[in-house]
């Protein structure tokens, strides 16, 4: 494996809908044009590649200053557990390290709530916080 990071949102949409479409995140693949420029429009984009290949990304939207959205962090199957994902997250919050409120939202699942957990995150049901969404 030939590891490397970007900093880049002009990923190219075909890398793009293997990517979610290999996560099954099929509502994102549904409109092409939408998720790319949803990614064009991010805050930030960091892409892992092995080779020419995209295997994982993170994606944020927010201001920067004051507030953090992760909005997607993705890998494909054959490289999930490897520690990519943690290398992007980590990657972007040392980033945003300056930024007070980092914010996401997901689905709940054992690992999906361990993973966030071990980097630096805490559940809404676990503190002060109560968290609400409107999704169509």
């Amino acid at each position: 494996m030939n590891l490397h990071f970007k900093h880049e949102k002009n990923i190219q949409i075909e890398q793009l809908e293997k990517l979610y479409n290999d996560v099954q995140w099929y509502a994102y693949t549904q409109d092409l044009d939408l998720l790319q420029n949803a990614v064009l429009q991010s805050l930030d984009v960091l892409s892992a590649w092995d080779g020419d290949e995209l295997v994982g990304l993170i994606r944020v939207v927010g201001d920067g200053l004051t507030i953090l959205y992760i909005q997607d962090i993705l890998i494909l199957n054959t490289y999930q557990n490897q520690g990519i994902a943690t290398q992007l997250m980590q990657r972007i919050l040392q980033k945003y390290r300056h930024v007070r409120q980092k914010v996401l939202l997901t689905e709940e699942a054992a690992d999906v709530r361990h993973f966030y957990e071990k980097n630096g995150f805490e559940s809404c049901d676990q503190g002060l916080l109560v968290a609400f969404t409107q999704v169509r």
